[in-house]
């Protein structure tokens, strides 16, 4: 079996870090992924873990296109952004 290859079971415990500013935005497991209809890989989609969730709070995510994915190692996922090209979406 090919070694480059990563099944989204071992991914999902993966954290993902942004080397611009050093946030965390928990696991993958705890965020979403959109594929096209070809199984690329487009966009992530992360919980913003500045929003205070609550009983009445509003959950905003942020979509971060895969161009931004710099490299998959052993336990994380590191992307490299500026916020200012971070879509924030609720």
């Amino acid at each position: 079996m090919d070694q480059n290859i990563k099944y989204y079971s071992e991914m999902e415990r993966y954290e993902i870090i942004n080397v611009n500013d050093g946030n965390k935005y928990n696991y993958l497991g705890n965020n979403d992924i959109i594929v096209d209809s070809e199984g690329n890989l487009k966009i992530l989609i992360l919980s913003d873990n500045k929003t205070k969730f609550g009983i009445f709070g509003k959950s905003e995510f942020i979509e971060v296109p895969w161009e931004y994915v710099k490299k998959i190692g052993a336990k994380t996922i590191i992307i490299d952004v500026e916020e200012k090209n971070l879509k924030k979406v609720r």
